[in-house]
């Protein structure tokens, strides 16, 4: 029987704001891939969501027919050998639990709320995405097992010689891949460069380093292991185990380390980004949905969400929280929580009008040679309406 893979997300959902509030959880990277493209390339099938109503036009539930078994499997879940074969092995009307969390349920045609027949229990251990700095504490582990994945049985394309490389059999350079006049140690994690991205020269890397199709480092980047760059993006400056889901760009000198950066992002010239206080002491993180903050560790940085933006020589301090559609410039720091369209900066606090905020994000993508679609804008103006308009 025909199977439908769908990832679901769970009401935890809303513990990855501010990114979550413009994509599922499986649409957010960790690693190499998103954990949608991870499933993707572990089922050898094509996915799908099940997600909060607003993201449903971007990210489509798409369903079989009356003879299709549906695969409902957690979104918060990185894939393994291990589980993928146990739900290869699972049957209808059978629902796999972990620690009385639900990660997969087998259901018989498209009543996807039929509840179970069998439960059973998971034993092995489950990789999940449950809190925003999982992020880039987990990316060190993600990159490796997405570059082992990809790169099995292929040939990476010739490292030029102008470069000076320690570990080569853990580099690998996609078709199109610019690497020219570079240090490249992969003895400390492996090196991926995808199609047509480019290091420009005098680039100094320690993996491991994940780079995404047509993404860019500048001249003279210092990049430390567990960093990826997602597709499109732009690296400079000095940057350390940092996720950068996509198309957005911290292009020039300044330091931003432990930190997660959301798609069409900008960080202006000289933004620099604490990640350690003072004292070393526990980094806490306001989590918006629970009004009130969690302890994320003695590291953390910034956390960007989609379409945000700061000026030249912004500050940002230890953990650091900015929501979707800020626009954040000034001589001071900001405030560590700047909820979804935030204007200014230090004593200047504003809201971002949805009309502006929409134009200029729309600006931002026009840079990379994207049109924003009305999935977009019509989820933008959800956010709009939960965050501005519900305070």
């Amino acid at each position: 029987m025909e199977r439908n893979y769908i990832l679901f997300d769970t009401p935890a959902r809303d513990l990855l704001y501010p990114f979550t509030y413009t994509r599922p959880v499986a649409a957010c990277r960790v690693g190499i891939l998103t954990i949608q493209e991870k499933w993707e390339q572990w089922l050898k099938a094509p996915v799908c969501h099940f997600t909060i109503s607003y993201l449903q036009e971007k990210y489509p539930l798409r369903l079989g027919s009356a003879n299709t078994e549906h695969v409902l499997i957690n979104g918060h879940i990185v894939p393994d050998k291990a589980l993928v074969t146990t739900i290869a092995a699972l049957k209808a009307g059978q629902e796999l639990y972990k620690n009385n969390h639900l990660l997969v349920k087998i259901v018989p045609g498209n009543d996807l709320t039929l509840p179970a027949e069998d439960r059973k229990n998971y034993t092995r251990h489950v990789a999940t995405i449950d809190l925003p700095w999982h992020l880039f504490t987990m990316n060190d582990t993600a990159i490796r097992d997405d570059f082992a994945m990809l790169t099995a049985g292929r040939t990476s394309a010739p490292i030029p010689a102008s470069n000076q490389v320690t570990a080569p059999e853990h580099v690998f350079l996609e078709p199109g891949a610019v690497v020219e006049h570079c240090v490249l140690n992969a003895a400390t994690g492996p090196i991926y460069i995808g199609k047509n991205a480019h290091l420009m020269e005098g680039c100094l890397v320690r993996g491991p380093l994940a780079m995404g199709e047509e993404a860019v480092l500048k001249m003279g980047t210092k990049v430390y292991g567990a960093t990826t760059l997602g597709p499109g993006c732009t690296g400079g400056g000095e940057i350390k185990n940092v996720t950068m889901f996509g198309y957005s760009n911290k292009a020039h000198d300044g330091y931003l380390g432990d930190a997660v950066i959301g798609e069409w992002c900008n960080l202006g010239a000289n933004t620099t980004c604490s990640n350690l206080k003072n004292n070393a002491g526990e980094v806490k993180i306001w989590m918006e949905a629970r009004k009130e903050a969690w302890n994320a560790g003695r590291k953390c940085g910034t956390l960007m969400g989609d379409y945000s933006r700061c000026g030249i020589n912004t500050m940002l301090n230890t953990g650091t929280v900015m929501g979707v559609s800020c626009n954040v410039f000034g001589g001071n720091f900001p405030p560590k929580f700047m909820p979804s369209f935030t204007w200014g900066g230090g004593d200047q606090i504003a809201v971002y009008r949805l009309p502006e905020a929409t134009r200029d994000a729309a600006a931002w993508m026009g840079f990379k040679g994207r049109e924003m679609t009305e999935a977009e804008r019509k989820i933008l103006g959800a956010v709009y309406e939960t965050v501005v308009k519900n305070e």
